[in-house]
């Protein structure tokens, strides 16, 4: 089994769902007390949300290198950042650590499209639903990507920075996320992408009408397979 390398803390909420969900797929594959070979690097997500709001994206992109780098050196076979939005930063990433990176994206769209699913509502932060970066990788496999109007855009991101990122999870929330969900169906929507990995803890499939992705448990899934298929790994005095 690989060492997966995952580089979390955007926020650690939704990081500790990516430490449960390896571990509990690995001990349903491999059963009995089997549990996943990973490293965690945390980030201090407050220094990382300033760099957001402020634009300062390079300067993000260096700290999550850095970051990456210490996962290389731990002895990490592949690299899963567990957050959406930073994939803005995912060529840096790319071409600053020697690491392979599992990019959500290509889970997220490998799943959408092998649902038969072509026209997906996107769901995430704001960041993530008004730039192109994440749309474009998900345009680019061939989907047609429906975003929220910017009233819903706004809704959507301040419960996931002032409620799920702190732990807080409210019925009125869920209700909002159902009202957006609904409006994006019948704005012609065939399915609904979970784009922001605090999303999950909020709403479900139950919630929508559609096929919803999560890109979560999504992101997770390809990263156990890859681990498990890899055989070999690259530090082998390491249980």
């Amino acid at each position: 089994m690989q060492l997966i390398g995952f580089l979390g803390g955007m926020s650690w909420e939704s990081t500790a769902e990516y430490y449960r969900i390896a571990n509990e797929l690995v001990r349903d594959r491999r059963g009995g007390l089997h549990s996943a070979r990973c490293v965690t690097y945390s980030v201090d997500f407050a220094a990382i949300e300033r760099m957001q709001v402020e634009g300062r994206w390079e300067d993000a992109a260096t700290a999550l290198v850095a970051a990456g780098r210490s996962l290389e050196a731990a002895g990490a076979d592949l690299l899963v950042l567990c957050t959406n939005t930073m994939h803005k930063v995912a060529d840096a990433l790319e071409n600053g650590v020697d690491l392979p990176l599992l990019h959500i994206g290509d889970t997220t769209a490998t799943a959408v499209a092998g649902a038969g699913v072509r026209r997906v509502g996107l769901l995430g932060t704001g960041f993530t639903m008004a730039q192109p970066f994440y749309a474009d990788r998900l345009r680019n496999s061939g989907l047609e990507v429906v975003l929220p109007s910017a009233e819903d855009q706004e809704t959507v991101h301040r419960i996931i920075y002032d409620e799920l990122c702190l732990g807080v999870v409210k019925d009125e929330s869920r209700d909002a996320y159902r009202d957006v969900i609904r409006r994006l169906v019948d704005d012609g929507s065939e399915g609904v992408i979970y784009g922001c990995t605090e999303i999950e803890l909020l709403v479900g499939p139950e919630d929508s009408p559609v096929p919803t992705f999560p890109t979560t448990r999504l992101h997770v899934e390809a990263a156990v397979e890859r681990a498990l298929a890899g055989g070999g790994v690259r530090r082998p005095d390491l249980p």
